[in-house]
C-alpha cells in the first residue's frame, strides 16, 4: 500500500529536489568549456530539460494535492509554482544568444530572489498553520496586552526592522521622522564610522569568518541600497544615531534593551521580535496602543523576514 505524503511532506521534498537540481545545474555549467560549442549547446539543452521536467512534476503533485483538499493556501502555493524559474543567473560563455548587461543581470537576480522569497511564504502558510508560529503570536499578543499594546504589523519584504522603527518614530515624532531610505543611509554611514566597534560582531555567513574590510564595505552598501535583513548589530546601529532607547519584545524571554544608556532621555522604541514567523527566517513587528478588537488577520496571515537578534 502506498504511503500518502502530507502537503507539508510534500513541499519539504519540493525544496530539497529544488536545492538538489541548483547543484546538479552548477557542476553542468562547469562541465561547458570555453569554446566547445557542441558541448556548450548541449548543456543548455539538459539544463532546459531539467528545469522543465522538474517543474512539471512539481506542478502535477501539487494540482493532485490541491484537488484533494480545500485549503485556499494550497491553491495559493500552486499558482505560485506555476510561474517558478530555476535560478541560473550565472551565465557561462556561449549559452546565451544576447549580450545581457551587468545592471540587468542584478535586476534579474534580485528578481528572481523576490520571487523566491514569495514562494516560500506561500509555502510556510501551509507548513505553520499550527504549532510553534501560532503558540508564539498568542504569547506575544498576552505580553502586549499587559501593556495596553497591540502589534502593528510590518510587511515581510527584507526592511522590516527599518520600517519598525520609522512607524516608531512617526508615532513619537510625526512626519518629520526619517523615513526607510533615510534610515537604511544613516545606518551605512555609522557602521562604516565606527568600523572597529562593530566588524568584530560580523562574520561571513559561509566560513564563520571576521569580515575583511573589503567584505565589510560591501556589506554597509547592502545595508544602504538594497533590502537586506537587518539585527542586533543594526539595532546597536539605530540606537545611537537616534539616542534613543530600543526595548525588543520576545516570546519565551525578557526584553531585549538596546541603548540604554538613552533611557534618559525620555523616548523608548518598541519592536517585536517572531522567531518562528516561517523557516524562512525571523522578523521585526512594530507596536501601537491596544484597540479592544482581535487582531484576526495577524494570527491567520503573519509575516516573515530576516534578522537574527
Amino acid at each position: 500500500m502506498e504511503i500518502q505524503e502530507s502537503s507539508e511532506e510534500i513541499i519539504q521534498r519540493h525544496k530539497k529536489e529544488k536545492k538538489d537540481l541548483q547543484g546538479k545545474i552548477q557542476a553542468l555549467k562547469k562541465s561547458a568549456t570555453k569554446g566547445d560549442k557542441k558541448k556548450k549547446k548541449e548543456v543548455s539543452e539538459e539544463i532546459a530539460h531539467l528545469e522543465n521536467e522538474l517543474e512539471k512534476k512539481h506542478e502535477d503533485e501539487l494540482l493532485s494535492l490541491q484537488s484533494s483538499k480545500t485549503n485556499a493556501n494550497v491553491a495559493q502555493v500552486t499558482d505560485e509554482l506555476n510561474n517558478v524559474n530555476i535560478d541560473t543567473d550565472d551565465e557561462v560563455p556561449g549559452l546565451t544568444q544576447h549580450r545581457i548587461t551587468k545592471a540587468q543581470r542584478r535586476r534579474d537576480k534580485k528578481a528572481s530572489q523576490l520571487k523566491q522569497r514569495e514562494l516560500g511564504i506561500a509555502e510556510q502558510q501551509i507548513e505553520n498553520l499550527h504549532g510553534v508560529r501560532n503558540i508564539e503570536i498568542q504569547e506575544l499578543k498576552k505580553i502586549l496586552k499587559a501593556r495596553n499594546l497591540m502589534v502593528h504589523e510590518i510587511p515581510s519584504d527584507g526592511n522590516c526592522l527599518y520600517c519598525a522603527i520609522e512607524h516608531q518614530l512617526k508615532i513619537l515624532d510625526g512626519p518629520t521622522a526619517p523615513n526607510l531610505n533615510e534610515l537604511r543611509t544613516m545606518t551605512s554611514d555609522f557602521l562604516r564610522e565606527h568600523s572597529v566597534d562593530f566588524l568584530p560582531y560580523l562574520s561571513h555567513p559561509d566560513t564563520g569568518e571576521m569580515l575583511t574590510e573589503q567584505q565589510f564595505q560591501e556589506y554597509c552598501d547592502q545595508v544602504a541600497n538594497t533590502p537586506a535583513w537587518g539585527g542586533q548589530v543594526e539595532l546597536k546601529a539605530l540606537s545611537h544615531i537616534l539616542h534613543c532607547c530600543i526595548e525588543v519584545i520576545q516570546s519565551t524571554s525578557p526584553p531585549v534593551i538596546i541603548g540604554e544608556e538613552y533611557l534618559s532621555n525620555g523616548h523608548k522604541l518598541i519592536l517585536i521580535y517572531h522567531r518562528h514567523m516561517y523557516g524562512l527566517g525571523e522578523h521585526y513587528n512594530s507596536v501601537k496602543p491596544y484597540e479592544d478588537k482581535e487582531d484576526t488577520e495577524f494570527s491567520e496571515r503573519g509575516t516573515a523576514d530576516d534578522a537574527s537578534l
